[in-house]
């Protein structure tokens, strides 16, 4: 086995133009259900099959996950492989972890209800990886998919630098950074990023300075790997929408390009010249932007996107035009498995599964163990502070309202009495359960850094009726945007103070039905005070992406110290959904931006 790393490699070539039927095709595909995904694409001419000249077993429909795992057990037995004619190619590949470091609650639905379960924790996580590894130790390759130092009390009190011995001590083999790689700065995340043992690949960003790199690729844009007498090329992309999506001033001197600049270069130096029998995606864009992208003529010859950042469970491949898409949840929670049989160079048959990584399954690695100890021990007095209890379960699975949020939108409203409290539809933190012994669940600072692993200073200012109305119209369509290029990776905005109704369906800025501001209807010329949090970078006028904010002021206090306070007033919260946000076309628990295709987040 050789691994190559690639520089830049300059060759011109053009770049495919998108057909205006692939653009028709691209906007209405997130909304599709399998069904009509599959009559559409015939009807608008365009192939479903894999790029790139691979076999027909590639381009077969998405087996479920029994018998993905059947076929799995089948595959290792096969009679060729077994003889050595054939080999099995195993890619492992984890995402969105979060910087979770222990066995945590994990939200499931099962037969329509709502199910915690213990997973993830690094110990298990490698306990797990090594039993896999055993089974396939000559052709296994480990992925991770980014946001892996960024959500969790050790990692915000370190910058993300606690974390990387633990991955190092995994020992993965290939990183991509994801949108939260940049939470500390562009020199932290290189140092951080760089940290790691294993080859980088990210072909989207780029230095922006005034030196001599300015311009240059951070990382590698691809690496290669040689694996079962193929050659398998991975190319790295970062979320183009990064700078929008996080505080401005994280990605000070980083650009951000989105991948039809230069995937398709990429793609024939792999195929055409590297040889490369597959080539793979790596992506950290979120399901709804992986998707189109699987559907975009430029990343023809790419046979799987190995997406990332939205959390989504794929428990089967999503086919797109040109492209299977997956994604392994979050948190060290699932680990996405994808083999392959090669014989003679050729890729006779694949499979797919996502597999949980549970404790009761896979005992701690002790090694692991002692590791997480160490690396925590500096920040443990401070971590393992007890700041309040809860007598509800604090989940943030949900996309238009969650009882987490909730609970922060209320500590803001009781502290500063706007008329208003606004809060980031952030995804990350894992659930908080109650034990059922005590009926209540401790909040510690470890879980306030969980849930808040920026602690932002509060903000507020004063906004018309209809800049109020404008911006939930925007947030809206940030969420919910029939193209998914427009998508941001977040959940929908949460508040506290007033209500909101609309229809996911309506086009943009049209979605809003009405606006309840105190439980009355909203008075488009009448001025509310709003209180947010400050976003680093942002102009002085601009709260929570509304912009021309009047009377805005700092009020020397941060998010933590709210939470804190209201917490020793008020413990035990028991914070539910309310009805905040509601929709004419989607259930108050929706789990999901995208609907159709037969998938289900369970």
């Amino acid at each position: 086995m050789e691994n190559h790393v690639k520089s830049c490699v300059c060759h011109s070539c053009n770049i495919e133009r998108v057909t205006e039927k692939e653009k028709q095709f691209h906007v209405s595909i997130s909304e599709a259900s399998r069904r009509d995904f599959l009559k559409k694409a015939g009807s608008l001419g365009l192939a479903l099959g894999i790029g790139g000249g691979l076999v027909s077993p590639l381009a077969a429909s998405a087996l479920n996950e029994k018998d993905a795992a059947l076929k799995s057990k089948e595959m290792q037995g096969n009679g060729a492989i077994k003889s050595g004619k054939a080999t099995m190619v195993s890619l492992l590949h984890t995402a969105d972890i979060h910087a979770q470091l222990h066995i945590h609650d994990e939200f499931f639905i099962e037969k329509g209800k709502v199910v915690y379960k213990k997973r993830g924790g690094y110990a298990t996580l490698k306990s797990m990886i090594n039993s896999l590894r055993s089974q396939n130790p000559d052709n296994t390759f480990l992925i991770d998919g980014g946001d892996c130092f960024q959500g969790g009390g050790v990692a915000a009190l370190s910058e993300g630098r606690a974390i990387v011995p633990l991955m190092n001590n995994i020992g993965y083999d290939l990183m991509l950074p994801g949108n939260w790689e940049v939470v500390y700065g562009k020199e932290m995340m290189m140092k951080d990023m760089f940290g790691y043992d294993a080859p980088k690949v990210c072909a989207n960003m780029f230095h922006q300075t005034n030196d001599q790199l300015n311009g240059d690729l951070i990382f590698p844009p691809y690496f290669i790997k040689r694996m079962g007498g193929i050659k398998i090329g991975f190319i790295g992309y970062n979320d183009p929408l990064t700078p929008k999506r996080q505080s401005p001033a994280y990605s000070e001197g980083i650009q951000f390009t989105h991948p039809e600049k230069n995937v398709a270069k990429y793609i024939r130096l792999l195929r055409e010249y590297e040889g490369c029998q597959m080539v793979i995606l790596l992506t950290h864009m979120g399901l709804a932007q992986q998707i189109g992208l699987a559907n975009m003529s430029f990343v023809k010859g790419v046979d799987y996107i190995l997406g990332a950042d939205t959390h989504e469970r794929l428990r089967q491949p999503i086919q797109g035009t040109h492209a299977k898409v997956t994604e392994p949840g979050a948190f060290g929670s699932f680990i996405a498995k994808l083999d392959f049989v090669v014989e003679d160079g050729v890729i006779k048959d694949h499979t797919y599964q996502l597999l949980d990584v549970d404790p009761d399954v896979y005992k701690e690695d002790e090694e692991m163990k002692a590791l997480v100890k160490k690396v925590r021990e500096p920040y443990a007095t401070v971590l393992d502070r007890v700041i309040g209890t809860t007598k509800t379960p604090l989940v943030r699975y949900y996309v238009k309202e969650t009882p987490m949020d909730n609970f922060i939108t209320d500590a803001l409203m009781w502290k500063f009495t706007p008329d208003i409290a606004l809060n980031n539809g952030f995804r990350f933190c894992p659930p908080l359960v109650p034990d059922p012994k005590t009926g209540i669940a401790e909040i510690s600072m470890d879980y306030l850094w969980s849930m808040l692993p920026v602690d932002s200073e509060v903000k507020q200012g004063m906004i018309t009726g209809k800049q109020l109305w404008d911006w939930m119209e925007k947030e809206l369509q940030n969420t919910f945007a029939k193209d998914p290029a427009k998508r941001f990776g977040g959940w929908l905005v949460r508040f506290k103070g007033m209500e909101v109704n609309f229809t996911i369906a309506n086009e943009d800025g049209k979605r809003v039905n009405w606006i309840k501001v105190k439980g009355k209807a909203i008075d488009l010329t009448k001025s509310y005070s709003v209180i947010s949090c400050e976003r680093e970078g942002d102009p002085e006028t601009t709260i929570c992406r509304i912009e021309n904010v009047s009377e805005p002021k700092r009020l020397s206090l941060t998010l933590h110290q709210t939470v804190q306070e209201y917490l020793k007033k008020h413990s035990p919260i028991a914070p539910k959904l309310e009805g905040r946000a509601t929709a004419t076309d989607a259930p108050d628990t929706l789990l999901t931006q995208l609907m159709g295709f037969g998938y289900e987040f369970r």
